[in-house]
């Protein structure tokens, strides 16, 4: 099967390059009617960013080959179609993506490529101060252009990991105790109500087998491994937060979510301990969720990030005592607070 239009494989962008994949696994049934799309693992799949995915599903749907509905993504078939909701991993449905298909894309997407080691060298450095990214040097380390840089730059940019300041260098950090004060507010102004909106969507099986590892975590009297405490953290916000049928303040949340994860990953690296009376709280939002207390779990998701708050700024404080680590990327350059 090809799927990009004859003649115009130069020319055509991601979302029609993802468009076409779409299109064809649909007429050949593999993604069968009632199946429920979502961005995030066509995305994964194709290894592309979410935007050319949800341009790709809005002409489908305008050709009627997707539809809208009250939960989140969009449906498999017409708009008259009745077919129930299928919730299946799309991952397990072995979608055809032919190998032209696959270099098309990877052809336009060189920015992702280097973007996730990047993001990873500015958040194991802003915890120790400021630092200033020069385009040129960056572009030199990894060998692409400076247009490159610069997607790079800006999806960071809009994610909150750097800004340009007044003479317009790139500047990451530092990130401090009033930083992730500011982050944890607008956690706590943003999530608890997308955990509300987001009740009538959550997927029930995956929260009851989070619910039974946490009590297991909870039950087993060794200290928790970071990793998993971290797992927690991110399962709990993707099942009972990011099933919001908001995509702008799902949007929100995923964005300004980055920052504090990187500072919770680099204080684990550095050995800081992690604490085992967020097991609890994790396994009380989980509990009250399942037991439909919807106002009491969005309370106790705001007291929960209260106290990560708390915990976080008080490792902060130790860090602050501790020198800069001898292996910051060539291209961060250490600059005066």
């Amino acid at each position: 099967m090809s799927t990009i239009r004859p003649g115009t494989s130069g020319a055509q962008h991601r979302y029609e390059i993802v468009e076409d994949v779409l299109r064809a696994n649909i007429a050949a049934g593999r993604l069968p009617e009632g199946l429920v799309l979502l961005e995030g693992p066509i995305a994964e799949i194709l290894q592309t960013s979410r935007a050319p995915v949800q341009k790709a599903l809005q002409r489908l749907e305008a050709d009627g080959l997707v539809r809208r509905f009250e939960g989140r993504g969009f449906l498999v078939g017409a708009p008259d179609s009745r077919t129930a909701p299928i919730r299946t991993d799309v991952k397990t449905l072995g979608l055809d993506v032919p190998t032209e298909v696959d270099e098309a894309l990877q052809s336009r997407a060189s920015w992702e490529r280097i973007y996730d080691v990047v993001e990873a060298d500015v958040a194991a450095c802003v915890v120790f101060g400021q630092y200033r990214i020069v385009e040129t040097v960056l572009a030199e380390h990894f060998g692409v252009s400076r247009t490159v840089v610069r997607d790079v730059l800006s999806r960071l940019q809009e994610r909150g990991l750097v800004r340009k300041n007044q003479s317009s260098h790139w500047i990451a950090g530092p990130l401090t105790a009033k930083t992730i004060k500011d982050h944890f507010a607008l956690r706590r102004l943003l999530e608890p109500p997308a955990l509300v909106g987001a009740v009538p969507l959550i997927d029930i099986g995956r929260l009851e087998a989070l619910y039974e590892r946490l009590v297991a975590a909870e039950r087993d009297q060794g200290a928790p491994h970071h990793d998993s405490l971290e797992a927690f953290e991110t399962q709990l916000i993707d099942v009972c937060v990011l099933s919001t049928p908001n995509e702008k303040l799902a949007g929100l949340i995923r964005d300004n979510l980055l920052p504090v994860q990187a500072s919770e990953r680099l204080l684990r690296q550095l050995g800081l301990p992690s604490d085992r009376a967020a097991v609890t709280e994790h396994r009380l939002i989980a509990e009250l969720v399942l037991r439909g207390a919807t106002d009491a779990a969005a309370a106790m998701l705001d007291r929960h990030l209260d106290a990560a708050m708390n915990r976080n700024i008080a490792q902060m404080k130790i860090v602050a005592v501790i020198s800069e680590p001898r292996s910051v990327a060539a291209y961060l350059t250490r600059v005066a607070d």
